[in-house]
């Protein structure tokens, strides 16, 4: 797992959509914050296992199941203080219920996500 230069442990964001993934990147880099990019499940787990700062998880990506993602880290007793910030088309109201049941701390839609992005690779656990 990368950190920034001064020991925080970069976020890892699961999502398929590349132009999106470019943002992500793009908002971290102007934070002088690495973020990991993975779709694989066991990947993100040990990442989040291993200290990474926040999970940034797409509800929308079909290249893996992002709600059972969410359970798994959950359920890891090492995890559980990781902030999981879910985002999903507005109408999606079927994905942002089941990743708030999975245990997502927040569930944005897509453009307030993108509109929060900045703050969130900051301070991912903060409300608002």
């Amino acid at each position: 797992m990368s950190a920034h230069p001064t020991g925080t442990p970069a976020p890892i964001a699961v999502l398929s959509d590349l132009i999106f993934g470019a943002r992500i990147r793009a908002a971290a880099a102007a934070s002088g914050i690495p973020v990991a990019l993975s779709l694989i499940p066991d990947r993100i787990v040990e990442a989040v296992r291993d200290g990474a700062r926040a999970a940034f998880i797409d509800l929308d990506t079909r290249a893996t199941d992002p709600v059972a993602v969410i359970a798994r880290i959950r359920a890891d007793p090492a995890s559980a203080s990781t902030p999981i910030v879910a985002f999903a088309s507005h109408v999606r109201t079927d994905l942002i219920e089941a990743a708030r049941a999975a245990g997502a701390n927040r569930v944005l839609a897509r453009g307030a996500f993108a509109r929060l992005l900045p703050g969130l690779i900051l301070d991912p656990g903060a409300d608002g």
